[in-house]
Order: C-alpha cells, then structure tokens, then sequence
C-alpha cells in the first residue's frame, strides 16, 4: 500500500471544496477597505486614514470555550460562529473602538464540510452584525487530535479608534452612573458549571424542554452571544462613554473595575434587581444551589456589557439605546472608596 496523505486522515481536496462554499459567504461581508480574495497567503486592508486624526488599531482574540460542547450535543453548529465574532468585537468595543475586520481558525480532527460550512456561516453572520469583514481564516485537519465529530474554534479581530476618543476610564468619577445591557442569556462563560449541573448531575438530555424556559435545556445554552457594537458606535456619535465593560469569564464582580485606573480610589454600586435577569441564571442558582456571590463572578446575570457614564446622560442614552434594540437598564453608580464591586 502506497501512503497518502488522505490515507493518514487529511483530505486535502475537502479542504478546497470547503473553500469554494465559504467564499461567498465572507465576500457577502467585504467593505471598500478589503483588498484581497479569500484563498491569499495574507489579507490587506488598507486604513481610510481621512476618517481618523491619529489611528489606532486595537486587536483582540477568544474562543467560544466549552459551549462547543452543547453544539455537539445537538448537532447543531450554524449559531457559535456568532459567539466567536462577538466574544472578540465586543472586547475591542470596550475601548470606543469600530471592528474593521475578522479571522477565525477552525479546527478538527476529521473535516466534515457541511460542520464547517454551517460554522462559517454563523462568523459571516456575526461579522454581518458587527459590521465587519470577515477577510480570512484557518482550516486544520488534524486526525488523531480531536474527538469523532468535534472541533475547537478561535477568532481574531482588529478595529480602529482615534487616539483622543480612546475610551480607557481616567475620566470616570463619583456620581457616574452604570447602565446595563442586556445579556441573550450565558454568552460565551461559565459553561463547564452549567454543564455540569445539568448533564452530569441532573442527567438532563439537552432535548429537555424545561418550563421555565420555554425551550429545551440545550436551546437555551446554545442562544448566541449579544453582539453590542452597532448601538453602541450610535450612541458614542452624541454622548461620551467613560467606561465600557464587556461581561464575560468572571462575569460582573471580576470585569466591570478593569475600566478602571489602576490607582482610582473608587468602587462601584450594583443595585440588584434592577435589570430583569434571564431565567436560566435562576434556574442555575436553584437547582445546584449555588452561592450569589459564585453566581456573580461565573456568570453576566442578565447583563452583557456595562457603560459608565455622565449622571447627566444616563437617562437619554438609556432612552436611546432602547431605541436601538437594545434593553438598557439604569443599574448602580461610582462611589469613593473601596474597591471592586459592591450589591445592594
């Protein structure tokens, strides 16, 4: 027998059909500033730099973690494309900065084409929504390295702020005024708890329809991740944000005082109950008995990114950003002293 490279378990010409299916999809999401074809070596975009005084281009990369493991479950993969393009635009939003583009990298052992195929499709959605363009990424066979019918993902962005308009939190005081965006439901975090409650404790099937919910277990984690970028690049053409937190692993208690300085001698104030929170955190909460505090620094509770700004506006932004779409909530403030996060 003749050794291949198909024959030891990668199939160079799936690979290339894979290809041709995805290149529409991320041309569908191309803008002016794209120079190359899917298929380069490397992507070139070239930077309007008429738009911006003093560019500055801010990156990010995530994953989607082990939420993953809820598509496999189902056998449904058209949706955690989105969670990969939002974990990363949502965290270079934080700084006041626009996506510009986005890659993935897509990993598995064996190459089923229409897995990826319905993965990429969920990226050039998200990337839609973020209104970003998708200009390349990485296919990896590797037999031996993965589970039968399973995959890893990774995703990288790249976006640009003008240097006077980076958001970075020096200006934020006492008396400012924290609202609240609200979450789809987990996100992208605090997978392996749930997971663990429902399908090893529980014994729950991800079929499961569960009332509360009212959807199946599994409908319920895999809901994608919020993508904020749009209403919140509206709402900065008219009003000044001192700080944005993105919500993610260590939820409200570990990210909200990173939009710190690290020298500020402030705290800030949640108030509980102001915001609606999604039931699945209830239900996580009840059935495995978890502490408020656990659940506070696992999960986003109902809110997916946190905006501080002036007392002044907080009322018109919330207004505005209700306008957008969003579900906008007055939650707590900047106080003196301490540090971290305080509830009440």
């Amino acid at each position: 027998m003749k050794l291949t490279y198909k024959k030891s378990g990668v199939d160079i010409k799936e690979g290339d059909r894979l290809v041709d299916i995805i290149r529409p999809l991320a041309k569908s999401t191309f803008k002016p500033f794209v120079m190359t074809d899917i298929g380069s070596f490397g992507a070139f975009c070239k930077l309007d730099t008429g738009r911006y005084k003093e560019p500055v281009l801010v990156s990010g990369t995530d994953g989607v973690g082990t939420k993953l493991k809820i598509a496999f479950m189902l056998n449904r993969h058209d949706t955690v494309g989105i969670d990969l393009v939002a974990m990363s635009v949502n965290d270079i939003l934080t700084s006041g900065a626009r996506p510009l583009f986005f890659l993935d990298y897509f990993a598995t052992g064996k190459l089923s084409v229409k897995t990826a195929a319905d993965v990429i499709k969920g990226i050039a959605e998200g990337c839609k929504m973020a209104d970003c363009a998708l200009i390349g990424g990485e296919t990896a066979e590797m037999p031996g390295f993965y589970n039968s019918g399973e995959y890893d993902l990774a995703g990288f962005a790249v976006g640009v702020v003008d240097k006077d308009k980076i958001i970075n939190g020096k200006d934020i005081s006492a008396g400012d005024i924290l609202i609240g965006l609200c979450s789809s439901g987990l996100h992208s975090n605090g997978y392996s708890l749930a997971r663990k409650l429902f399908f090893d404790i529980k014994k729950y099937s991800p079929k499961k329809i569960i009332k509360e919910l009212g959807c199946s277990i599994g409908e319920a984690l895999l809901q994608p991740t919020k993508i904020y970028v749009k209403s919140v690049l509206r709402v900065m053409q008219n009003y000044k944000l001192k700080g944005i937190a993105h919500i993610t692993g260590g939820g409200i208690t570990e990210n909200l005082p990173r939009v710190l300085p690290k020298k500020a001698k402030l705290h800030f104030t949640i108030e509980r109950g102001s915001w609606p929170v999604t039931p699945i955190f209830h239900l996580i909460r009840d059935m495995g008995n978890v502490e408020e505090g656990e659940m506070y620094k696992t999960f986003n509770m109902g809110v997916g990114m946190i905006l501080v700004v002036n007392r002044a506006d907080a009322q018109k932004i919330v207004k505005k950003l209700n306008q957008l779409g969003e579900s906008a909530f007055i939650i707590g403030q900047v106080e003196k002293g301490r540090c971290g996060v305080v509830y009440i």
